[in-house]
């Protein structure tokens, strides 16, 4: 992974298939391009992880399937073989487990210590789970020797970079000295391993399995991608075997470059280049982020509370210490003022956002409580709001005391309100066939539905008005079931894209019936 950034002159082809092409050049190294036309939804490539492992930072887990460990305080499963945490006979034989670490710790005689993973001090994570993927990085490489020469060995590491920050002197002690010392793997030198630390904390992508839990994945051509705070692509990766499959969201003309996004798409202009300055190492300039009213979205914008319709922005947003000043009137502020603001409205949105749906009423009402708070500082569309609107489209209906059939016309139309207000958004910052929008639209379409038969049964309107209410919800369903049909059937997006579909075929013999 590499930042966007403008070309050199010249660009080298490195490979190039139907759907793309890897080109290099001097500046930013490899990047993609599209080798045709792409439609939106087009798939441009599937790909299998070279390693899969557990993330960094990570609390005890299952080597295996990554599910918490122990699975109860009485029953903490270790590895026949090797002594370190699985949750079950199956998972003790998997090929990602025995075929890898499982060999060297047995080998070494290392254990892993139970106790000290288990104490309430590991504020952030288990040192000695630190070693497990980048190993399994090292040991994939001696297995499949072309493919780690072609394809990974020269991925993006920032070592310079890295070996500057705190997390580089910990990935010594955890990994380089572990490796090189308590599992004697004095094969592989202190700068390859910390070459496939950065490897892996640069270019890994998330992952989650059947049952929920995450872990991280590497996957070389999908990691080719420079980055964009407005991507042209998504990807979408299957919980039962974490193949990734990269399609354009947009249409894209041939040799017009793919960009994915490192970072959340709904946060701050501010806190997505903190979070890409200090993940990835590099300071976003992006159209999105060039602008101080994010291209016209207002998603990093604050209210004046000094004049009636002034907004705050930045006067140079890709300068964290530049001033902000109002459109109206002549109130300033300071750039590590606007961040401390920042700071504790996101706190506050991290809060309550942990809280889901199985906590009922509460995961509406904490939220609902935090957009009124910030009501007076938040432009309408910032993205802490967007953040909060986003939840809420899919909690409405869905929790208890706010399940749909119970939802009176004024909570519909907030819900409706909410929906196209997230739409406005999406538009500019996740354009096409992006997950988000889908979901949107599907969240959307119901409560529709549900106005227009109310109207209709109360003869607010005829049975004309009523049809044309229904082809509208018909078409914003049919945009949804798209979309989200492109989602491997074993995820929840890729479920809600079937019930989607059917709920088309059901609303459309209705619509005809008329």
């Amino acid at each position: 992974m590499s930042q966007q950034s403008s070309r050199a002159m010249l660009d080298i082809e490195m490979k190039s298939t139907a759907t793309f092409k890897v080109l290099k050049n001097d500046r930013v190294g490899r990047y993609m391009v599209a080798n045709k036309e792409l439609a939106a939804g087009e798939e441009i490539v599937s790909e299998m992880p070279f390693v899969v492992g557990p993330k960094a930072f990570s609390y005890p887990v299952c080597l295996s399937c990554y599910t918490d460990w122990p699975t109860t305080l009485n029953d903490k499963l270790l590895c026949s073989k090797c002594g370190w945490p699985v949750c079950s006979i199956e998972c003790q034989n998997q090929p990602q487990h025995k075929d890898y670490e499982c060999q060297i710790f047995a080998q070494a005689n290392e254990k892993f210590n139970v106790s000290a993973a288990l104490e309430e001090a590991n504020e952030n994570g288990v040192p000695q789970l630190e070693c497990i993927t980048p190993l399994r990085l090292l040991l994939e490489s001696e297995k499949s020797p072309e493919k780690w020469k072609n394809e990974i060995k020269d991925m993006e590491a920032h070592n310079k970079i890295r070996s500057q920050k705190k997390h580089w002197k910990s990935d010594h002690v955890n990994v380089v000295e572990y490796l090189r010392n308590r599992l004697k793997l004095n094969r592989f030198s202190e700068e390859l391993i910390q070459t496939a630390c950065g490897i892996l904390e640069i270019n890994t992508f998330e992952i989650r399995t059947v049952a929920g839990f995450s872990a991280r994945a590497l996957y070389p051509t999908v990691a080719l991608m420079n980055h964009s705070c407005v991507s042209n692509t998504c990807h979408s990766i299957s919980p039962s075997d974490f193949r990734i499959r990269l399609r354009s969201t947009v249409k894209v003309p041939p040799g017009g470059e793919l960009y994915g996004s490192y970072t959340h798409s709904l946060l701050p202009t501010m806190l997505r280049r903190e979070h890409l300055l200090e993940g990835k190492h590099f300071a976003c300039a992006c159209p999105r982020c060039s602008d101080p009213t994010e291209l016209g979205t207002h998603m990093s914008s604050l209210k004046c509370n000094k004049c009636d319709n002034g907004i705050i922005l930045s006067l140079d947003s890709l300068d964290p210490d530049s001033a902000w000043k109002c459109t109206h009137c002549e109130f300033t502020t300071s750039g590590a003022a606007v961040r401390k603001v920042l700071q504790i409205i996101h706190a506050h949105v991290e809060a309550v956002e942990t809280i889901s749906g199985a906590d009922g009423a509460d995961a509406i009402h904490k939220r609902e409580t935090v957009m009124k708070k910030y009501h007076s500082v938040l432009h309408p569309r910032h993205a802490f709001n967007t953040m909060l609107r986003h939840s809420l489209t899919q909690l409405y209906g869905r929790v208890d005391e706010y399940l749909l059939d119970d939802l009176p016309d004024v909570v519909l139309e907030h819900k409706i309100d909410m929906c196209k207000l997230l739409l406005q958004v999406l538009d500019v910052i996740e354009p096409g066939y992006s997950r988000v929008r889908g979901m949107t639209l599907y969240e959307l379409h119901a409560p529709l539905l549900y106005i227009a038969k109310t109207q209709w049964n109360y003869g607010v309107i005829d049975e004309a008005a009523l049809q044309s209410k229904m082809i509208e919800a018909a078409e914003i369903l049919k945009e949804s079931a798209t979309i989200l049909c492109l989602e491997p059937p074993d995820t929840p997006e890729g479920q809600i894209g079937l019930v989607a579909r059917e709920s088309l075929t059901q609303l459309e013999e209705s619509i005809n019936n008329f």
